[in-house]
């Protein structure tokens, strides 16, 4: 539970309010960040006033500067080794477009996710036995110690590009570009891996770097860099390069994503952008990252980019299998998470470019460090940890990292290898050994827990809910982009209670909801993440964020839920809802003679989909209305449709009745679901609504989500944009991938079997089991 911290009241200096003007929370926001004077103010806010630190500041660079030239010069060929990231990929793209452009023989080299993060020796040893005799790495290389050795005795030198935090030794590297190696509190000391590489690019051309800017946006928010000194300047500058890029890699990507190149913002980025390029790098080849960034082939740019699409909805589905996973292991086994100061879980099937995510996900809705482990049998058990703040990840690990204490004199070490930042980090280690890294990690961390403050949230202000307009946020977007280090406006709200919620997004994993205010006012707010969370009961306090919307090209605010904080909880007397009426009629010898005399009373709203078509005039469940009685004539696919339907009706009569859509065979399905897709490309311009689509095959939205996602594996349709509720199809252009067509299979197959077994439940439940009168009223 977050301590919230009520903003202070700070006093505007004339001077202040005369160079920059506009409101007292931007104004006291500057000041409560530590900017106070009208020159620093207007270097903050306008990136024509900031001057930005000389590249020659980094240790090495200028080295790396003339040892690049002479390869240029001698026709040497150049090696960029990258990482699989999306600054990893956005640092090989801009290093490659760069020396390509000053005439290197220069060609790229991204490691996959199962290499593993790192310049790796035997990958190195290949370069050099096919030529390469300069290897330039970016966003990586600074701990490559044993690895660069090798490349000296082979022959071949090394120049590092990297900006993670390097050893007590350096690399005997030609250079070593590290802003770590700057002095603390220098303007570049946060730059990310593409901060580096530009900075170097800088030092090479100015004006050939110029044209990477808004890769330099791209790779920093992504990889979460902190948005202070050249960081910021760096992302100002990248952010419009971003909407105005001409790369046909990026446009085709915002297509597909449903973006306006006009509205880019570092949201977008974030959450968008970033997680599809980083999508590449857990679930298939980043080089084709580097590809989609420097191609100028527009048709090779959207089949990448569809590709990209297809990995990102895998992504987002792999991700709430295994947070599932992982909550259920945690409600077999409750003392892994009490007994333990980090959580640490592990899975033989877990995807590794997966358990990051889940890891963040699960240290802040747990509030303790949390490493999340891939377990394939007979191989190296390779995880990745999330930490929480107080607690340096990377200085846990080290300090576990070795033999076990008392360990007999020539012990194996626990850990492998890892690395990383204080907040995110990756290892490997014996699978057999995880129960021991479980115990050795959580002494590490107890040994700083009592250092750590109770979690705050600072509140910039207090508002009304009729005070959250677009004004108001045009005026908070003159302090963006936010990020770490410029975190974007902590608002709140008092005294509000919830009227309405309901799941949103593909996975059902977020909430929207309407709060209501004393005076009547009403507010839609979005919850990312929370579906799983608990609701706060009566009166609260809500700390929120704002920020412009665009959808379907309106624009308008959207309100994002930060934290509750409770005032009053709800005090109401409980009534007895009346009992629902129920009707049986699943085993009658005529049920099509029972339901027209049903029907002929009166008052009776028919629910039937798919292709058990009843005699009589029928309703989906989204034509369904509030209404006394309801005749279920074919199974609903799930518990949460038919919760919904119960919940829209509010019916006092159910008639049950047993018929069945026939379509949870898989044939069947598909077929028919082809159908769909035929007609949507012929007279709705390709575009399929998912909540419709499931209406009428009397199936659940995530079912049609992976019919279209098989259907495109098969080679029958494109998928160029995924909405939450409509998605955008076109004629295929690629071939069947063998390997995608058994995956999208076996997970349509699941996902039908599910349904199967709920319409078999509901053939035979007793009747009042199938209704749950008290959570409707």
């Amino acid at each position: 539970m977050n301590v919230w911290l009520d903003p202070q009241p700070v006093e505007i200096p004339d001077a202040l309010q005369q160079a920059v003007g506009g409101p007292e929370l931007v104004l006291q926001t500057l000041l409560r960040r530590g900017i106070r004077s009208p020159s620093a103010a207007r270097a903050f806010l306008d990136p024509d006033r900031y001057v930005p630190a000389q590249p020659t500041d980094l240790p090495d660079l200028t080295i790396a500067v003339e040892r690049l030239r002479e390869a240029i010069e001698h026709g040497e060929t150049v090696v960029i080794w990258g990482d699989f990231d999306a600054d990893g990929q956005t640092s090989t793209a801009l290093l490659l477009e760069t020396l390509h452009a000053l005439g290197a023989q220069v060609t790229a080299r991204v490691p996959t996710r199962a290499e593993g993060h790192g310049l790796h020796r035997r990958g190195l040893e290949q370069l050099i036995a096919d030529g390469a005799r300069l290897i330039l790495t970016c966003d990586t290389g600074v701990t490559a110690l044993d690895t660069v050795v090798r490349a000296s005795q082979l022959g071949a030198e090394v120049i590092i590009t990297d900006h993670h935090v390097p050893t007590t030794e350096l690399p005997s590297a030609v250079a070593v570009v590290n802003p770590h190696r700057l002095p603390p509190g220098h303007p570049m000391m946060d730059l990310t891996g593409v901060g580096v590489a530009y900075q170097l690019a800088r030092a090479l051309d100015p004006g050939v770097a110029a044209r990477s800017l808004d890769l330099v946006a791209l790779g920093t928010v992504a990889d979460v860099g902190t948005l202070t000194g050249d960081n910021r300047y760096l992302v100002q500058l990248g952010l419009d390069a971003l909407r105005h890029t001409a790369r046909p890699g990026l446009l085709a990507v915002y297509n597909a994503a449903g973006l306006r190149p006009e509205g880019i913002t570092e949201e977008h980025v974030g959450f968008v952008l970033g997680p599809r390029l980083n999508a590449l790098g857990r679930l298939a080849d980043a080089a084709q990252g580097v590809e989609l960034l420097t191609t100028t082939d527009a048709a090779r740019a959207r089949i990448l980019a569809n590709e990209v699409e297809g990995l990102n909805a895998r992504r987002q589905w792999l991700t709430k299998q295994v947070t599932g996973a992982a909550l259920s292991q945690i409600e077999r086994d409750p003392t892994l998470l009490s007994d333990f100061h980090a959580l640490v879980l592990s899975h033989d099937e877990w995807p590794g470019g997966i358990v990051g995510i889940v890891a963040g996900r699960l240290a802040e809705r747990f509030g303790k460090p949390t490493l999340l482990i891939s377990t394939p049998e007979g191989r190296i058990a390779r995880g990745s940890g999330r930490s929480v703040p107080g607690i340096d990840l990377v200085a846990a690990l080290t300090a576990c990292a070795g033999p076990a204490p008392n360990a007999p004199a020539g012990s194996e070490s626990l850990l492998k290898d890892y690395g990383g930042h204080p907040g995110a980090a990756g290892f490997s280690l014996d699978r057999e050994r995880i129960p021991e890294f479980r115990r050795a990690i959580s002494r590490a961390v107890a040994s700083v827990t009592e250092t750590i403050p109770e979690p705050t949230l600072a509140l910039d202000a207090y508002v009304e809910l009729p005070d959250l307009s677009l004004e108001l946020v045009a005026d908070i977007n003159r302090l963006a982009p936010f990020g770490p280090g410029n975190p974007a406006l902590t608002l709140a709200v008092r005294d509000l209670r919830i009227t309405s919620h309901a799941t949103i997004g593909r996975t059902q994993e977020h909430l929207r909801l309407t709060v209501e205010d004393a005076g009547d006012n009403t507010q839609t707010v979005f919850w990312w993440q929370g579906t799983d969370q608990p609701l706060p009961r009566g009166t609260f306090d809500l700390a929120l964020t704002v920020r412009a919307s665009d959808y379907r090209g309106m624009a308008e605010v959207q309100v994002e839920w930060i934290d509750a904080r409770q005032r009053e909880p709800e005090t109401v007397e409980i009534e007895p809802a009346p009992a629902i009426e129920i009707r049986d009629y699943r085993e009658v010898s005529s049920p099509e003679a029972i339901l027209r005399g049903l029907v002929a009373r009166g008052d009776v709203q028919v629910w039937a989909e798919g292709l058990g078509t009843p005699p009589v005039e029928a309703r989906t469940r989204i034509e369904l209305v509030p209404g006394p009685r309801l005749a279920v004539w074919t199974s609903p696919p799930g518990p949460r449709q038919w919760q919904a339907a119960l919940d829209r009706v509010q019916p006092d009569e159910i008639y049950l009745f047993a018929g069945n859509s026939s379509l949870d065979e898989p044939g069947a399905f598909l077929q028919e679901l082809a159908g769909l897709v035929k007609f949507a490309l012929r007279a709705r311009k390709g575009q399929v609504g998912i909540e419709r689509a499931a209406a009428r095959l009397g199936h659940r939205a995530d079912t049609i989500e992976a019919g279209l996602e098989h259907l495109e594996a098969s080679g029958v349709l494109a998928i160029l944009g995924r909405g939450d509720d409509c998605w955008q199809i076109a004629t295929a252009t690629g071939q069947p991938d063998a390997g995608e067509v058994e995956r999208t299979r076996a997970h349509l197959d699941a996902l039908l079997i599910e349904t199967s077994a709920f319409r078999q439940y509901w053939l035979h439940a007793p009747p009042k089991a199938l209704t749950r009168p008290n959570s409707r009223r």
